[in-house]
């Protein structure tokens, strides 16, 4: 592949993905700075979730009682998401697959109907949008059914689909960052390193689930975001999809392989091209192999086909073999290329979570977060591009997102506001 082609395959993958991760984040941050209190006011309201079980933290508290409890509650957090997806694992591995996509269904209503309820409740009491409970409940129904449908149905437009992964991200990221603000950095922090591990390392939870999704080749029931359709798949199968990002790219187009023999056939290759084959002689009795629009001489009686050296035949197979090893190498790739990028729904929600609290300090923070977050993302993609193999989207966009959100609060903010006060920057 060329570099034009590699920039180009790259750039519209890299699009795809950032561009909803993107308008999930603005959509967030909005609503977090539409609804939250001011930073100073007591009256913010801190919801009790699986991520602060154990500690809850209050303003009078001490930073290293934040500190401590911060930490017993991402202990806990990681805890619970390693057991529970061990135990989707075993369920998987033994085969209850309805049960999956019975749960992650339930699990997709709850979101939109109750969760998200929730919020655009509190958005129709802000901004004292006239409307009657009746109505309300109506078009709750209806989104949530409608977007139960657009996830899992494969009749829906894809665009549809891409909305309501979207808005399940916004809804589930703007719950979390109601989340106390030394529990949520530490939580991030601690999910980027979890990821870390359960995809790379050896039988940790989510390879095990790639890799054996891979062995049955079937999809696995998750809430994926699909950069786009799947088409172009000559085996009619979407892969398996996870929290992570999966891609493929191809050197270009499949090769046909068309070989000179004594009858015109069309030989069916087993994963759907043709190799199709004919003879020719010239004046001189020597046969002609066209691989590719080019003609190969191979050695030979035209009259005695039967007597013809051993070692031409073999010449012949051994370039047939090479070419079919080529062909098959390249279709594989046009497989992978076809199934495009996917991201976890937890990647949209957790990188939302993060300059959704930067909103709740001031918008400065939130632009160099979300820059180290776009950034973190693309160089994800670019080793998904050489390493090929399913890796974890978390790890780089976090890392860099927390680094960027100190430094900026502690460095950047205070040397802008007082060269602005001195008037020595405008």
């Amino acid at each position: 592949m060329d570099g034009g082609s590699i920039l180009e395959t790259i750039g519209v993958e890299i699009i795809g993905v950032m561009s909803p991760v993107s308008i999930c984040m603005f959509l967030v941050v909005l609503i977090v700075y539409t609804l939250s209190s001011p930073p100073s006011s007591d009256n913010q309201q801190v919801i009790r979730t699986a991520a602060n079980l154990i500690y809850l933290e209050s303003s009078s508290d001490t930073t290293t009682q934040k500190l401590e409890g911060a930490l017993l509650n991402a202990v806990v957090f990681v805890v619970l998401i390693t057991l529970v997806t061990f135990l989707l694992v075993i369920l998987y591995y033994y085969r209850f697959t309805n049960f999956l996509k019975y749960y992650i269904r339930f699990s997709a209503f709850f979101v939109l109907g109750s969760m998200g309820g929730s919020i655009f409740l509190t958005l129709i009491q802000h901004f004292n949008i006239p409307i009657d409970s009746f109505t309300f409940c109506l078009l709750l129904f209806n989104f949530t059914i409608l977007g139960v449908i657009s996830v899992f149905s494969q009749g829906v437009p894809i665009l549809l689909n891409q909305m309501y992964m979207v808005a399940l991200g916004i809804i589930v990221a703007a719950w979390f960052t109601k989340l106390p603000e030394w529990t949520t950095w530490v939580v991030l922090v601690a999910l980027a390193l979890y990821d870390l591990v359960a995809v790379l390392a050896p039988g940790g939870p989510l390879k095990m689930l790639v890799e054996l999704a891979s062995s049955r080749d079937e999809e696995l029931p998750a809430l994926v975001y699909e950069a786009r359709p799947n088409v172009g798949s000559r085996s009619g199968n979407r892969g398996p999809n996870l929290g992570l990002l999966l891609a493929g790219f191809s050197d270009g187009d499949p090769i046909e392989l068309r070989v000179m023999s004594s009858s015109e056939n069309v030989v069916q290759n087993g994963r759907g091209v043709n190799e199709m084959r004919s003879e020719s002689e010239d004046i001189d009795g020597v046969r002609e192999v066209e691989i590719e629009g080019e003609m190969l001489p191979l050695m030979g009686s035209s009259s005695n086909e039967r007597e013809r050296p051993v070692v031409n035949e073999e010449i012949r197979e051994s370039n047939e073999s090479d070419r079919g090893r080529v062909l098959e190498r390249e279709i594989e790739e046009e497989e992978e290329r076809g199934r495009g990028i996917k991201l976890g729904l937890g990647d949209f929600v957790f990188y939302s979570v993060l300059v959704g609290r930067a909103a709740m300090y001031d918008l400065m923070t939130v632009y160099a977060c979300y820059l180290a977050i776009i950034s973190g993302l693309g160089c994800t993609l670019i080793l998904l591009a050489v390493c090929r193999h399913a890796l974890p989207a978390l790890p780089i966009s976090i890392a860099l997102g927390v680094i960027f959100y100190f430094l900026t609060r502690l460095l950047m903010e205070p040397f802008v506001v007082g060269t602005s006060t001195n008037l020595l920057m405008f």
